[in-house]
């Protein structure tokens, strides 16, 4: 599979077949782009947001685990994950929502194929396209259009750090009115754009 898919676009993923299943959602949101059709502000903005080693690692960033792993042991507030880019498309893509060992195993198995077959362009192009960005919104390109009307590949800085802010729990997150902190951190995305080597993935 990881070989057929080296090229072709993905034609769903296990979230999207769990939310199109769930009685919640009714209308599915799901529309596939090539790489070159995704601004490079939006794939620089969610490396600087949800993985700043992506372009480095072989899959996994063990010191963020080990902090994860610590800061969960000892705090008693949201838990801290420490999952790279590839992690997160492993489970997005085979995968199910929830925390156990046995799934961190399998998710683990994944992302290591991902890693051996896949370049880091395809796995932000795949990884991009099959995020969650809401409830039944699923992909960059159904997500530019739901909150801005445009195309993935129109965002400007501002607008994709106002994007990718949404992630990794983007239900719990509020779009249309961001607090204080959010604020912050959509302005914090938005100046580590550029991100220095990034073109060494053209």
């Amino acid at each position: 599979m990881m070989i057929l898919f080296i090229k072709l676009p993905i034609p769903t993923s296990s979230f999207i077949l769990q939310s199109t299943l769930s009685a919640e959602n009714s209308n599915t949101q799901y529309h596939w782009v090539d790489y070159d059709q995704i601004s490079d502000n939006l794939k620089m903005a969610v490396i600087a947001s949800e993985d700043a080693t992506f372009l480095s690692h072989s899959g996994f960033n063990l010191k963020a685990m080990k902090a994860a792993y610590s800061f969960n042991k000892q705090s008693k507030r949201t838990a801290r994950g420490g999952s790279t880019i590839s992690q997160q498309l492993a489970k997005n893509l085979f995968l199910w929502s929830g925390k156990s060992y046995t799934r961190k195993i399998i998710e683990a198995y994944f992302t290591f194929l991902i890693e051996i077959f896949w370049s880091k362009e395809r796995i932000l192009e795949v990884y991009l396209n099959v995020v969650q960005f809401d409830k039944g919104v699923f992909g960059v390109e159904a997500a530019s259009r739901r909150y801005y009307k445009i195309s993935a590949k129109s965002l400007d800085a501002y607008s994709a750090a106002r994007l990718v802010v949404l992630l990794p729990q983007p239900i719990a997150q509020r779009f249309f009115h961001p607090d204080k902190k959010t604020r912050k951190k959509i302005l914090r995305i938005q100046k580590s754009i550029p991100i220095k080597g990034f073109k060494r993935l053209k």
